[in-house]
């Protein structure tokens, strides 16, 4: 396909026009008309063009933000509300072990069951257009996908078997993912049984065609953790290694401070300055700096790694960094966006070494207020490292090396934290599990992390840093300044509505009528959970209902932190968000500069994407580390909460180290009909009752960690 294009008013009129004539019996939204027609006008351009036709009566909106082509027909439906013509929704495919699949996606509550004839060659993890029959009779929406937007897949591991005309790959999990045949002059003098990276060249058209791909490296022999943490890498389309002309380029990056580089940033050197980061922490791209002025006024310097000091615009490692997007942090690795030397070296803000720092600095009087505030290059020498524990035991304790400087930061923190949530950010916290591994790299314990106050305060200060750059971008003169802002919707609304109805079932009332309301009524169940422990089984349900964050140059505030603008601006050495955001910042303080918003905005989704496939890639290795630990204890028994229900059967959830599994419903030898918003199921037999959050015991049948799965069964009281 070829690269969307920016079309003039006039133009995209006429290709809209065309589009919904050409398929009068279907309805779309904006975003799914910019991607039919292939261009890069923002959706906000191609609704306006949109609600222009509705006046002239060329078209009719319909529900759900939805345009079609009018005709008679069309408007009888539109004054009835008649809802019998195809939607189009646009998900991601989630593969089942039959071959079906579901689509998950936003724009409806449950996701789109499509059986295997329909998926059109579509496969896991793939981003498809699917049509669903708008009649509400159904028991479950059923949809067909119509087009394959983009493929998930570009590379694959597994084993080569050479043939006399061509090779086939099979792939490590092919229950999955495909076999690929390889060409002989494509096989790069693989032999028989190696084991094999292959990037995929071309697509089969429909189910049963073949797809084709080259080998690109042959791997030594692994281990069976090596192999599924690279495939998990490879298959979400990161490298685990960078090519030898990066790591060249990299190489000949030194940190040379000279007296004139000096004398081009604020000198912090000798302020106090410290690091706080995990204790396994190799690269550290913030520090703190800390000092008390006149009138019992503080200052507090947020100081940042200064990549685009070393990453020049346009340069190889720049590309690669950009392609990339994003640090993918595994259980038992990091796969970097910067080699190590940069990571690790160079932009690490390491103790006792003169380093360059993209700075925010803000003076705080005695009521803890904002009096100034200050945006630029620095030079930090950052006098102490601390681990989360140290820190926070000099917090707890008031004793030790500057416990006194980290207990006033933490007061600070509180306070921000304290006013943040007063002005309606929204306090969920997801359980992070936390692995031990053996010397082998098993995992020999799970836990889950505690969030104390030192972490607390790092996030606080980071949140204050990211908040001001955008806000200080925003106030720029208009026209606006193009910028990436950290932007998320308010929740959806069916999602909402139906989470609200269980959360009434459990005793709280969750009020919806406003988006104040929803926020106060989060942070309330947040306050209600530590009162009432069964309401904890509402917090991943809550979370859920939320939308997700992603970068944009169009600004819709944030809605989970309740900030009008907002960005990422503290992580350049994981993020290239960060990065974008640095190169803009530093021309802006010159004079205004603005870059081209919409090669920006393409920019801005492209990192998005990677996001979610960093995000994937780290859930699929705490899925296979959590499934290779319990797969230790099968015939072992839990107690366990409902996490989630399907057609098939419930998920359960152990609390203590979050491993989820399926029960069937065949297991328990009766046949349940799943209610609306599959939040309880119901025994056609007997009547009994599974809701999610209910406690239930449960043993251990198997667990694969190949495919991720962990079967459960019913353990019944005696």
């Amino acid at each position: 396909m070829r690269k969307p294009r920016q079309l003039k008013e006039a133009d995209l009129r006429i290709q809209i026009e065309k589009l919904l004539f050409r398929q009068q019996k279907t309805q779309f939204n904006a975003l799914q008309i910019a991607r039919k027609i292939n261009v890069a006008n923002p959706p906000a351009a191609i609704r306006q063009v949109l609600m222009k036709l509705a006046k002239e009566d060329k078209v009719v909106q319909l529900a759900e933000d939805r345009f079609k082509w009018k005709t008679v027909e069309t408007a009888r439906r539109a004054k009835s509300n008649q809802k019998e013509d195809e939607i189009l929704y646009t998900g991601v495919v989630d593969m089942t072990r039959s071959g079906a699949a579901y689509i998950i996606h936003s724009e409806s509550v449950e996701d789109i069951y499509v059986h295997a004839r329909n998926l059109k060659g579509a496969m896991h993890k793939d981003e498809v257009t699917v049509a669903v029959m708008a009649s509400r009779s159904r028991k479950r929406p059923e949809g067909r996908v119509i087009s394959i937007e983009k493929r998930a897949l570009s590379r694959l591991i597994g084993h080569v078997r050479i043939f006399r005309n061509y090779a086939i790959l099979t792939p490590d999990n092919a229950r999955i993912y495909p076999e690929v045949l390889i060409h002989h002059d494509d096989a790069l003098d693989s032999k028989d049984n190696d084991r094999v990276v292959v990037e995929i060249t071309s697509w089969g058209r429909g189910q049963n065609k073949a797809i084709w791909g080259k080998v690109l490296k042959v791997l030594e022999d692994i281990s069976d953790i090596e192999m599924h943490m690279q495939s998990i890498l490879y298959s979400n389309g990161f490298d685990p290694v960078f090519t030898d002309e990066i790591l060249q380029e990299a190489g000949q990056l030194h940190l040379r401070i000279t007296e004139e580089e000096i004398s081009r940033r604020r000198d912090f050197r000798e302020i106090l300055t410290m690091t706080i980061d995990p204790a396994t922490a190799r690269d550290f791209d913030d520090a703190l700096s800390f000092r008390r002025l006149e009138h019992g006024q503080v200052e507090v310097g947020i100081h940042i790694a200064d990549v685009t000091h070393f990453l020049s615009e346009g340069s190889l490692l720049d590309q690669e960094a950009f392609r990339r997007s994003t640090s993918v942090y595994l259980v038992d690795r990091v796969c970097p966006m910067l080699p190590e030397n940069l990571s690790n070296d160079l932009c690490s803000l390491n103790p006792k070494e003169d380093k360059l720092t993209f700075s925010a600095v803000f003076i705080f009087n005695q009521d803890k207020e904002i009096v100034h505030e200050w945006f630029g290059k620095t030079i930090i020498h950052s006098d102490r490292r601390f681990a989360y524990e140290e820190a926070q035991e000099r917090i707890v304790s008031g004793e030790g090396d500057y416990a006194a400087e980290l207990r006033d930061l933490n007061e600070l923190a509180v306070h921000l934290r304290t006013r943040r949530f007063a002005e309606g950010s929204i306090s969920f916290e997801s359980d992070e599990v936390q692995f031990t591994l053996a010397d082998d790299g098993t995992p020999v314990r799970l836990a889950i992390r505690e969030r104390v106050d030192s972490h607390m305060l790092i996030e606080d200060f980071m949140l204050l840093a990211n908040r001001r750059v955008a806000t200080f971008i925003a106030s720029k003169e208009k026209p606006e300044v193009p910028f990436v802002y950290r932007i998320h919707d308010l929740p959806d609304p069916d999602k909402l509505r139906d989470f609200s109805l269980f959360a009434a079932e459990l005793g709280f009332q969750f009020r919806m009528a406003t988006a104040e309301q929803i926020a106060d009524s989060f942070n309330r169940l947040t306050a209600a959970i530590q009162e009432n422990p069964v309401l904890k089984l509402l917090e991943p349900l809550a979370i859920r209902t939320m939308a997700k964050a992603v970068y944009s140059t169009d600004n819709i505030g944030h809605y989970g932190l309740g900030f009008e603008y907002y960005t990422h601006f503290t992580s350049p050495i994981r993020r290239y968000s960060d990065v974008l955001v640095h190169r803009i910042l530093f021309e802006n303080l010159k004079s205004t500069f603005r870059t081209q918003k919409v090669v920006l905005e393409q920019k801005a989704r492209h990192i998005s994407d990677q996001e979610k496939k960093a995000s994937d890639s780290e859930r699929e290795s705490i899925k296979f580390f959590q499934t290779l630990y319990i797969s230790k204890c099968i015939g072992s028994t839990f107690d366990g909460v409902v996490s989630g229900i399907i057609d098939k059967g419930i998920f359960v959830e152990l609390p203590e180290t979050k491993v989820e599994g399926l029960v069937t419903f065949d297991s328990m030898g009766e046949m349940f009909l799943v209610g609306p918003g599959r939040m309880k199921a119901v025994s056609r037999l007997s009547g009994d009752v599974f809701s999610i959050g209910q406690k239930v015991r449960i043993r251990i049948i198997g667990a694969d960690p190949e495919t991720r799965r962990t079967d459960m069964e019913l353990v019944y009281e005696q």
